[in-house]
């Protein structure tokens, strides 16, 4: 209701509500007491399957108190909860209100346990059996949807168990990464390089890890790499941490490693984007999340899916 820009609507929408219970109560009572004139029973007309028809028959009592019962339960709600327009009704309730109570209960009583592990060095927190179990519900609710509960990733979702990592893989990186999110932005090369271009920087690219590939692409694509892709994967293809450009020689491919995935990926680019967490879950959840997701390729633990 906080939308509306003049009381007119909220007393608009409080008064429709208020005829509509009343008006349900009225015609429920009408239809319940009228009965058909005379000894024989006529019916609507309404004739199904031949023979199934509906008579003007009053409701049946019990039917008809299940009816009131549910408008005076109606009237008692929106009594005491928002629904008449812009009344919050007697008890002042708001989602938003039983958000913030169960959320500062849930402060008071984890909140000191967070915040021991807050104090402790991230790598130590990695190796503390009862904030990797915190770590790994916070995984689970807010990084398995993308990187998959067994954080192994798929296409477009880098896989959190290897050693591999875009814009670095030691804890404070990690840490980062979760708590400011990360964008990543491949810009499309197709019109400037043509098809045959993209194919011959393919190959090229192909060859870096050492899979299979047209030498003679793969030699004229060399210059072309030099003069568009080397100012962010490097001149050998290593990859830049600075600003999350894939080390090319690896054979770990976040798109796919094959030629048509590669030349996909020159032609039209790509736009990764990891959202920032800082505001939704706060520092000292961010430190166990981080540490949970780094000890994943640094202390053996696995996620466990449940």
């Amino acid at each position: 209701m906080s939308d509306f820009t003049s009381d007119f609507w909220s007393v608009f929408v409080a008064l429709v509500t208020v005829v509509s219970i009343v008006g349900c109560a009225v015609f429920l009572k009408a239809l319940s007491v009228k009965r058909v004139p005379g000894s024989t029973v006529e019916t609507m007309g309404h004739v199904w399957d031949g023979d199934l028809e509906e008579f003007n028959n009053p409701l049946p009592k019990w039917w008809m108190w299940l009816f009131y019962i549910t408008l005076v339960f109606g009237a008692v709600y929106l009594v005491l909860y928002p629904g008449l327009g812009s009344f919050k009704g007697v008890y002042n309730w708001s989602s938003q209100g039983q958000y913030g109570a169960e959320e500062q209960k849930a402060q008071a009583r984890f909140g000191p346990i967070f915040e021991k592990f807050h104090q402790m060095d991230l790598e130590k927190v990695a190796a503390e059996p009862e904030a990797r179990e915190m770590g790994q519900r916070l995984y689970l609710n807010y990084c398995a949807q993308c990187h998959a509960s067994d954080a192994r990733g798929s296409k477009g979702f880098p896989n959190l168990t290897d050693k591999d990592w875009l814009y670095g893989g030691d804890p404070a990186a990690i840490k980062t990464s979760i708590l400011e999110g990360r964008g990543g932005l491949m810009p499309a090369l197709g019109a400037a390089l043509g098809d045959e271009g993209t194919k011959d920087v393919t190959h090229h690219v192909l060859s870096l890890s050492g899979l299979t590939h047209d030498g003679i692409r793969a030699s004229r694509g060399k210059e072309t790499f030099a003069q568009n892709c080397a100012a962010c994967h490097g001149p050998e293809g290593k990859g830049n941490v600075a600003m999350g450009a894939p080390n090319l020689t690896d054979g770990v491919w976040l798109y796919g490693g094959g030629e048509s995935a590669i030349i996909e990926t020159i032609t039209k680019g790509r736009n990764g984007r990891m959202p920032a967490h800082k505001e939704f879950l706060g520092d000292a959840k961010v430190h166990i999340l981080a540490a949970y997701i780094w000890g994943l390729s640094n202390t053996g633990e696995k996620v466990a899916a449940e």
